[in-house]
Parts: C-alpha cells; structure tokens; sequence
C-alpha cells in the first residue's frame, strides 16, 4: 500500500493527492554495513551458544552413562571353580535328594585340589572362597540324573563376592612380574626365606618406600583435618562450659543436667579426635623413620601393601623385604625346596592393604593357584536376570523386581488408559463449557503437578489402612502408579483431540453422523496416535517412580518372584534403592547394572512411542 496525501486547494474543491516523498533506505554506507556486521555477530553469538549447551548436555550425559556403563559391566560376568565332587555316601540322602548335603561335596572336590591344607584356620578360609549358591549345579545335575554314590562329577562352583571382586581387579589393583634370578626357599610351610642370586627384590623394596612415602603424605593431610576438627571442638567445649557456668547460677536442676551432658559428649568428642591425630602422627612418624633408612630391611605389616611369592606350586607372603633376599609366611604349601629358575616364580604386589580389604592374603593365594592349575573360568551372569533378590552379592538377581515392575505397569495401564481416555474425550467434546468444567480442568492441571509422594500417601491412607489391601503388592503400586499418571494421559489425550482439524468433525456431522459417531469414528482414530505417545509416555514416567512405592510398602526385601498381583513384590527403583544402600561392594556393580536395564526399558517405552507416532500418523 502507498501512503498518499491529498489538497483540495483550499476551495474544498477536487481532492489531489500529492506526492510523498520516499524514505530513503541506507544500505550502502560504512554504518549500515557496521550495523549489519554487528547483526551477524550476534546472530553467530546465538547459534554458538545454542551449540555450546547442547554440547555441554552431552558431555555430562556422556559421562553419567560412562560412569555407569563402567560401574555396571562387572555385574554381567561371574567366576566359577571347575571341580571334580565326589558323591560320597555319607552325604548323599538316596530316600530325599535335595535333602542331601551337596554343600560338602563342593568343598570335598576343592579341598582335593589342596591335598597338604590340613589346618581347621587354612580349611575355613579355603571354603570361604565358595559361594552359599556353590552346590547349586550340583544338586540340580544330582536330582536330575539320578546319580549314584561314590562318583565324581564335574560341576562349576560359584565363588563369593570377594574371591570375584579380587579376579575382577575390584578388591585391590594386582601387579605381576615374572622372577629374573633363580630363587631357592629354605622350606615348604611355616617360616621361610628366599634367597635369590641377584637383587630380584630391589624394584619391590623402592615401590615399598614409595607406597610408604604416599601413606605418610595422606596420612598428613589427615592429621591436619583432624587439628583443625578439634580446634573447632575445643570451641564448642568453652562455649559449652559456659552456658553450664550460667546455669549453674540459675538454679534450673534440669537445664543444667542437660548442659552437663552436653559438655561431656563435645569433651568425648574432642577426645576422640586427639586420639585419632596423635596415631596418625604416630603412623607417619615411624613411616618417615623407615623411609629415610637406607640398606635396611624393609618389615611390611598389614597397613602396607601386601607383597606375595608364588613358586613350586605354592604361596608366600612377605614379612621381611631386603633387596636379595625374603622372610615370610608359607600361605598355600610349596611342592618342593628345590630352587626355581628364572621366570618360573612370579612377583604379585597387591596395592590395597590387607587390613583395607575383605578378600586376606590367604584366600588370594589359594585363588592364584587355582588360576595357574586353570580351574577359574568366566562366564556371562545369566542368574543375574534369572534370580531373585538375596543378601549375597554374587546371587542378587533382577527377576523379582522385574516382574513385579512388569506386573505393577499393567495394572497400571489397565485401569489409568480407558479412564483417562475416556475422560479426555468427555471433557473435550461433550462436556458443557461453565465453571463446573473449567474447574475440573484447572484440578487436572493441578494434579499433574503434584509430588509423587503425596500419590504415595493417598495410596497409605485409602487401599492399604482403609480399604485393607494386600501391602507391597503390584495391585496397590499399579492403583498409586494409576493416580499419578491418570492426569498427564487426560492432558496428552485431550491435546491429541484438540489437534484433529475441526473440518473432521464437520464433514462427519456433514453427511449424517451424529456427534458420537463423528466423535469416535473419525475423531479419535485420528488422534488416537497422540494418545497412545502420551500413554506411554506416563508410562514410562510411572516405571522410574519409587517414592510413592515406598510409602505402601514395596521397600520389604522380597527373594521369591511374585505370581499374582496381590503377592509381595518390588520393583526395579525400588530394588536399586535398595542395592544402593548396601555396603558390599559388589552391589555396587549391580546397582549400576540394575539402573542400565531400567534405562533400557525406559528407551524401549520411549522408542514405542515414537513408532506409534510414525505408523499411526494422518496428515491433512
């Protein structure tokens, strides 16, 4: 459109429009140009930016799936003995086989492999390398085959937690050197030494004193934490001895009994505090000592890593470390005293103490002889989706919660789906637009965002106390679950309506339909795509959901695979959390484990969303 002006020449005469004169655009001087300049940097500014968030996204989410893919790997694989188990008759009940003592076949066939450990102390820490679950394989091939007393059958033991941990590298980092001089012992059990030709020992004595030095260095650090901790006490205790002294004045028998034992565990407190600084001290005194000895033998105790000898078939721990030479303790009972050639005797440096570990240098060497005779093997860990929960580590499995999520998440889609939907469908097309709607509406929206746990409280008050439903079962989680994802299924369904074009539900009406055939023959299948992306999504938000789980119960440690809806169970964010707070160190592993497979459901869901999308999708 053109802007003109008119003039009637004053006469009110004929109306002539006069010229207007054009704005002039600059586009071509050094200002023009500067301000274009500029708006490209800021435009370039924008978009890098926008790249520079999305790129700092991925990198913390890249590492938080490093963190726990590499956490989580361990979980997957399991170690197993390779044995021969006798069937003896005096543990084999032929009347009740699973009433037979398989547990001591399993630890007669690894006791065969150490002939010469008689020892009731050496016998309790070799059995201790065995799993609860060790006999498992065995009574199962026995049941199964009906086999007779006196044979021996080959069977995979499972090794505990700790024995797993150590041959994963998780116990303690492990450093092994082949011998580069003949050594010769002086026995093969109790106290010995090893005399080598050369200085074998000489690279261990200066890895000692460094591992010495660092100890001291931490342990210093610590003392000076622990300095500045007991200053801060002693503060409180003057602060403390005052509010006694005014008290004392006041005449207040109970206020002051109270001050009193307030002065008393800030006292106890400080106490403690001193004591733990001055042994540190102490530690790095007599480290510090040792360090700056030059030529000395070096006495390594349970602080210190641990440093062991395995030739002729056997095991010793050193005590006593010269450079040429070593004193120490026979662990696993050497074959003979006959002197081992260059590169037959191995070196192992274990870098975490022993008194820091729960696998003791006693089970390591009975676990390095059994890798040298070849009767360790790994395996995938396939009772880790096959179990059930269970308080050692190496026979913890997902299946129970598992299940029970699966069992949780249908009866959640089962009652919150048609609900929702057909609510959805009421509220958008049938229901009358006045208060009583609107505020139905805004309560929706509402509950949407309310906390989990309040759902969880709901849960507590109404099916467990008052309609008396079965606690930390998959009925009541899938009703909470039902609550807490019944409002966004409205939310998504009614936006999936609101999307199909109106001229849909004209032309239906158009041409006879009635409004509830135009509603569900031709409205809804259309959106019908929509509706199902936001059921799964609410879905997959109800599945990562464990506060409101944990308000009615389903926090209870539950071993056996549930089979009904109304029998105890967990579920897999509840299990994690579980896991997460238990201090062997092999649930950590499956804790992470448990998070990637709960991720994976979580992608699967999503991903069914997004191919629901594309298959179902109209466009008009």
């Amino acid at each position: 459109m053109t802007d003109l002006a008119f003039n009637d020449g004053g006469n009110g005469g004929t109306l002539h429009p006069l010229p207007v004169r054009a704005r002039r655009v600059d586009v071509s001087s050094d200002a023009a140009k500067a301000r274009v300049r500029r708006r490209y940097r800021s435009e370039f500014r924008f978009r890098l930016y926008g790249i520079a968030a999305v790129a700092f996204a991925a990198l913390f989410l890249a590492i938080l799936l490093f963190d726990i893919v590499s956490k989580a790997l361990p979980a997957f694989t399991i170690h197993h003995l390779s044995l021969e188990a006798p069937v003896a008759a005096e543990n084999l009940d032929t009347s009740n086989l699973a009433a037979s003592n398989f547990d001591a076949m399993v630890r007669d066939g690894l006791r065969a492999v150490f002939p010469a450990i008689t020892a009731r102390a050496d016998r309790k820490a070799l059995d201790s390398l065995l799993s609860s679950g060790a006999s498992d394989d065995l009574r199962a091939k026995v049941i199964a085959g009906g086999i007779a007393s006196g044979s021996q059958i080959k069977v995979p033991a499972l090794l505990s937690s700790d024995a797993d941990l150590y041959l994963k590298g998780l116990a303690t980092k492990r450093r092994e050197s082949a011998g580069d001089s003949a050594a010769t012992p002086s026995a093969t059990t109790g106290a010995i030494t090893i005399t080598t030709l050369a200085n074998s020992f000489a690279a261990e004595a200066t890895a000692l004193k460094a591992a010495m030095q660092e100890t001291s260095t931490a342990l210093t650090g610590q003392a000076a934490r622990l300095a500045t901790s007991i200053l801060s006490s002693e503060a409180d205790l003057k602060a403390a001895n005052a509010r006694l002294q005014a008290a004392n004045g006041s005449g207040n028998t109970t206020a002051t009994e109270l001050l009193k034992a307030d002065v008393t565990r800030v006292q106890a407190t400080r106490d403690a505090l001193t004591t733990r600084r001055d042994a540190a001290l102490a530690i790095v005194s007599a480290i510090k000592a040792r360090s700056e000895t030059e030529g000395s033998a070096e006495v390594l105790d349970n602080k210190l890593p641990s440093l062991l000898i395995a030739l002729n078939g056997g095991v010793v721990k050193v005590l006593k470390l010269e450079p040429n030479r070593i004193e120490g303790d026979v662990l696993v009972p050497l074959g003979s005293t006959a002197p081992s050639a260059v590169g037959d005797w191995t070196k192992i440096i274990l870098d975490r103490p022993e008194d820091s570990r729960k696998v003791t240098d006693k089970e390591i060497g009975f676990l390095e002889i059994l890798k040298t005779k070849g009767l360790v093997s790994k395996a995938f860990n396939w009772s880790f989706f096959t179990g059930g929960d269970s308080r050692e580590p190496e026979l913890a499995g997902i299946l129970g919660a598992l299940v029970g999520s699966l069992m949780t998440m249908f009866v959640t889609l089962v009652l919150c789906l048609p609900i929702g939907v057909m609510a959805a469908v009421y509220l958008e097309e049938f229901a009358p637009k006045n208060r009583l709607s609107r505020l139905i509406e805004v309560n929706i929206n509402n509950l949407a965002a309310v906390p989990s746990i309040v759902f969880g409280l709901l849960g507590l008050a109404m099916f467990l106390n008052f309609f008396g439903m079965p606690r930390s079962s998959p009925l009541v989680g899938g009703l909470v679950l039902a609550l807490l994802v019944l409002p966004t299924i409205i939310i998504a369904s009614r936006a999936a309506l609101r999307a199909v074009p109106p001229s849909i539900r004209e032309a239906a009406l158009g041409i006879g339909a009635s409004k509830q055939q135009a509603i569900f023959h031709h409205v809804l299948p259309l959106a019908m795509p929509g509706i199902m992306t936001g059921a799964i999504i609410g879905m997959a938000h109800a599945l990562g959901e464990t506060a409101p789980l944990l308000m009615i119960g389903m926090i209870a440690f539950i071993v056996d695979v549930p089979g009904r809806v109304t029998e105890a169970a967990t579920v897999l964010p509840v299990q994690i959390f579980l896991w997460s707070d238990l201090p062997e160190l092999g649930f950590q592993a499956k804790t992470a484990a448990a998070i990637m497979v709960l991720l994976a459901f979580l992608l699967v869901m999503n991903g069914m969303a997004i191919w629901l999308r594309k298959k179902f999708e109209r466009r008009w």
